[in-house]
This record gives C-alpha cells, sequence and structure tokens, in this order.
C-alpha cells in the first residue's frame, strides 16, 4: 500500500467518525427529581409515616411526661414530702434515660426502614429508564455528573410518566 493510499484511508475513517456519532441517540435523567416526584417516592413517605407513627407518638408522650414531673418538682418542691421529693427526683433521670434509648432505636430502625425503600425506589427508577431507552432506541443515557443537558435531551418527564404508569399497575 503506497503512502497515498493510506493517508487516503486514514483520512476516509477520520472523515466517517462524525457521521458514526450523529447518528447516536443520547438522552439525560435527572434522577434526583425523579426520586423526588415518582408516585411510588409518595407512597414510600406515607408507607414510612403510617409505619413510625404510633412509635413518634409515644416518643412524644414521653417528652410530656418528663416535661409534666419536672414542672411539678420545681412548683411543688416546697409541699411535697421528702419520700415523694426523692422519688420524684428519682423518677425523672429514668424517664430521660428511657427517651434517650427509645429515640436511639427509633432513629435507627427508621434510617434501615429508609433506606430499604430507598433501595426499592432506585431499582424502580432504574427499571423505568432501562424501559424507556430500549423503547425509544437510545444509544446512551446519561445521569450524574452532567453540567448541562438542554430540554431536547431531557428524559426525565418521560421516565416520570413511566414510573406513574408502572405505579398504577402495581408494578
Amino acid at each position: 500500500m503506497t503512502k497515498f493510499t493510506r493517508v487516503l484511508v486514514l483520512f476516509s475513517i477520520l472523515m466517517a467518525m462524525p457521521l458514526a456519532y450523529a447518528s447516536q441517540k443520547i438522552a439525560f435523567v435527572n434522577q434526583a427529581k425523579l426520586l423526588q416526584e415518582a408516585p411510588q417516592a409518595e407512597s414510600a413517605r406515607n408507607k414510612l409515616q403510617k409505619e413510625f407513627s404510633k412509635r413518634d407518638k409515644s416518643l412524644v408522650s414521653q417528652q410530656k411526661k418528663i416535661k409534666s414531673n419536672t414542672e411539678k418538682l420545681q412548683k411543688d418542691a416546697a409541699i411535697l414530702s421528702d419520700t415523694e421529693l426523692n422519688k420524684l427526683k428519682r423518677k425523672i433521670p429514668l424517664l430521660r434515660r428511657d427517651l434517650e434509648r427509645d429515640q436511639a432505636a427509633f432513629k435507627e430502625d427508621l434510617t434501615i426502614r429508609q433506606n430499604e425503600e430507598l433501595v426499592k425506589l432506585q431499582k424502580s427508577v432504574l427499571n423505568a429508564i432501562l424501559t424507556v431507552a430500549e423503547k425509544q432506541k437510545y444509544d446512551l443515557v446519561v445521569s450524574d455528573g452532567v453540567i448541562y443537558a438542554s430540554k431536547q435531551v431531557d428524559i426525565t418527564d418521560k421516565i416520570l410518566a413511566e414510573l406513574k404508569k408502572q405505579f398504577k399497575s402495581g408494578k
């Protein structure tokens, strides 16, 4: 092969590369928006609120009980007998300790459940992205780390519509 032929082949390859990339179908997805606005996200929030509301009310009740006993100690210290006064002074720190323990357990359990629900939500979002990408024949779908994406390539609303469709069908 002559030098001229090699240059011509190389030139032909270089000229064809932009055409190959021009036919690529690329899209952007705002996953943060999907994780916030998907009906699955709202459902998970409601589920967690319902699951933990009873324990939250119990913690509020414990706080009120501590406040009530503390106010009683301050207000009635002069009129309480020594036995009642000592009993109340011992009771308040015990109630505080119980509250702190219950709050820590509540926070830990809530964090675990939030993480479980987040994993399920992320799987739903990923499945919806894959479904839309395959149906609409995208070659590349990008998400995090994108500095700018025009409205032409942003398919977030299409994914959100797919998530709503999947939510209604129970997937």
